[in-house]
């Protein structure tokens, strides 16, 4: 359940410790103009709200994400990673492509510093002014949304199955904290990855917060050559995760032969890219996401793939043709009364600036559903959990219908 509090006054939070130098981009990179996406674009909808909502007085709430379900408690870590490899796909003259992680884990009980914070204050900045032009709200409405994890807690013993989450286009990583959490809560170590200049903005150590380069050319780049570039910065993130010289001073609980992926909407796409191209990823999952990178005729060498979204996925071609083309244990679920944000935390942070959902399933049920489903998929593929609740209809999930192969 959502809980509402008072609000303290919130100082500007910085990301966590880098591994790398930080770079300085170019100053001709700036923040597009909020984009329009193409109907076929699956990008989430927008948080745009009439010109008459207002700023109120003073910031007088603060949300908290849902209780994490599992048993474990939840610590995390904040990676800064450099492919010194490649060049930064979407503006090269920035140097070597960058990437901020958020790493959730299950906990010690008792360690650890004060909760992590949602997202820094100059994301929140940038993701409202992106999304949400017309919207006066302070952004430490956004960035005060409190969470559960607890800043570098000492990990729970033991080996961890992995699993990676990638956003949707023009969202920050932190959208999908309230996944994140709860999968660590169950006994995952968790990789919540930002693509930089795909989304709103991105800070990194040094307190620079990279802008969204390509937000207003989706149409031109294309979602298959997005989907793309984003499977090769998976692939360098296990390489950095599970390599014979970790960056992460935790990695010892990833038992790296237990893999997954999921991601929402172009995120999901990217799970299925990465699948195709790294054998190391053994089960996916697409959260409301178009398939513009095909799926390879072949499958995807018989490993289980989830596609879980709103109802309107029922008319996507790209789900009905990679459907025909998965090759392993496979389901499409749909729930109804779901929008395309709905598999994520931008419902909550819509409602906080003053911006009505859109979708019929409140933020509370749409996340417990997504939570369940999800966990479900990798406790049965990558824990060898059978799970009864992906054989067919729920009783207790109305909401979700079910085809099977």
């Amino acid at each position: 359940m959502l809980v509402l509090g008072p609000v303290l006054a919130l100082p500007a939070v910085g990301a966590a410790s880098a591994s790398a130098a930080p770079m300085s981009a170019p100053a001709s990179v700036s923040a597009p103009a909020p984009m329009s996406a193409p109907a076929s674009v699956s990008a989430p909808a927008p948080m745009s709200a009439p010109a008459s909502v207002a700023a109120p007085a003073s910031i007088t709430t603060s949300a908290q994400l849902p209780r994490p379900t599992g048993p474990h408690p939840v610590g995390r870590s904040t990676l800064h990673l450099v492919d010194r490899d490649r060049p930064d796909p979407w503006v090269p003259s920035a140097g070597p492509r960058q990437l901020m992680l958020s790493m959730y884990y299950p906990a010690r009980p008792g360690t650890g510093g004060p909760t992590a914070p949602y997202m820094t204050t100059e994301e929140a900045r940038h993701l409202l002014e992106l999304r949400a032009p017309d919207v006066t709200v302070p952004p430490e409405v956004i960035s005060g949304v409190r969470t559960w994890a607890h800043a570098d807690a000492r990990p729970a013993r033991g080996r961890f199955p992995l699993v990676v989450l990638s956003p949707g286009f023009t969202f920050p990583r932190a959208t999908l904290t309230g996944l994140a959490e709860d999968l660590a809560s169950r006994g995952y170590a968790v990789a919540l990855v930002d693509h930089p200049y795909e989304n709103a903005g991105t800070t990194l150590p040094d307190g620079q917060t990279l802008p969204c380069a390509i937000c207003d050319e989706f149409s031109a780049i294309g979602g298959d050559a997005v989907a793309e570039s984003r499977a090769r910065d998976v692939s360098f993130v296990l390489d950095r995760l599970t390599g014979r010289h970790p960056a992460w001073r935790y990695a010892r609980v990833i038992d790296a032969k237990r893999i997954g992926m999921a991601g929402h909407s172009i995120g999901g796409n990217s799970a299925a890219a990465t699948m195709a191209g790294d054998a190391r990823v053994r089960a996916g999952v697409n959260m409301d996401g178009t398939f513009f990178s095909k799926v390879p005729e072949g499958g995807l060498d018989g490993r289980p793939f989830l596609m879980f979204g709103a109802e309107a996925r029922q008319g996507d071609d790209s789900w009905h043709r990679t459907w025909a083309d998965l090759d392993g244990w496979k389901r499409w679920m749909t729930v109804a009364g779901t929008d395309h944000g709905s598999f994520t935390d931008v419902p909550l942070l819509a409602d906080l600036v003053g911006i009505p959902d859109t979708a019929q399933v409140p933020y509370e049920r749409s996340l417990a559903l997504t939570r369940a489903y999800v966990a479900a998929f990798f406790d049965q593929h990558l824990k060898g959990k059978p799970q009864p609740l992906l054989d067919g209809p729920s009783p207790d999930n109305p909401e979700v219908s079910v085809r099977l192969p």
